[in-house]
């Protein structure tokens, strides 16, 4: 049985605002080699695109992202193996990624999209063909960069944060833990049957 479960991004829907700071954020962790980094609006020549997608409905706004699944649903349809576990993480190798679309049917929580493919801001055609390269796009954790993903450290509300489902699970086997033990605490004897 797996016990040691991969790290994944939540929100705290009563701080998050839908204010897109994630999405920009992450548009510009992913776009360095693109050139994007400290362009403003109307000089960035690659669309802007992320891989987490700010959802506003009437109660709550916050961002859906991949989650990382253990059993990852996009990796195990995805037949030319462009979605791949490294580590903990699932990622999509841009290369291999053909456009089919399974993945983006199989994901349980629409965390996929499928996005044209650009280098230095032209858009990468397909292999013979005069239509444009699209791929699967994805959350990845931020892979490449050491401080982790650039959503969580963007969000002005702090509505991000990175979870490690361990952990998580330690902090509610403590507090549920504490909380019997105040209960029993105060609890006249049992008599024993």
């Amino acid at each position: 049985m797996v016990n040691d479960f991969g790290l994944f991004v939540t929100t705290d829907t009563a701080k998050c605002t839908g204010c897109r700071a994630c999405e920009m954020a992450c548009f510009q962790s992913h776009n360095k080699k693109r050139n994007s980094v400290g362009r403003t609006v109307g000089t960035i020549t690659t669309p802007v695109t992320a891989k987490l997608y700010v959802t506003v409905i009437e109660t709550a706004s916050m961002p859906i992202q991949c989650k990382h699944c253990e059993n990852s649903p996009c990796k195990a349809v995805c037949k030319q193996q462009a979605i791949i576990r490294f580590g903990h993480q699932v990622i999509v190798d841009e290369n291999k990624c053909i456009g089919c679309k399974d993945c983006l049917v199989a994901c349980p929580f629409g965390a996929i999209a499928l996005l044209p493919y650009y280098d230095k801001g032209q858009p990468v055609k397909q292999v013979g063909s005069t239509e444009n390269k699209v791929a699967a796009s994805k959350c990845d954790l931020c892979l490449d960069d050491a401080d982790g993903p650039a959503c969580v450290r963007a969000c002005p509300n702090e509505a991000l944060s990175v979870s490690d489902i361990n952990e998580e699970r330690k902090k509610k086997n403590i507090a549920a833990a504490e909380a019997l033990a105040v209960i029993n605490a105060g609890a006249p004897e049992r008599r024993q049957l």
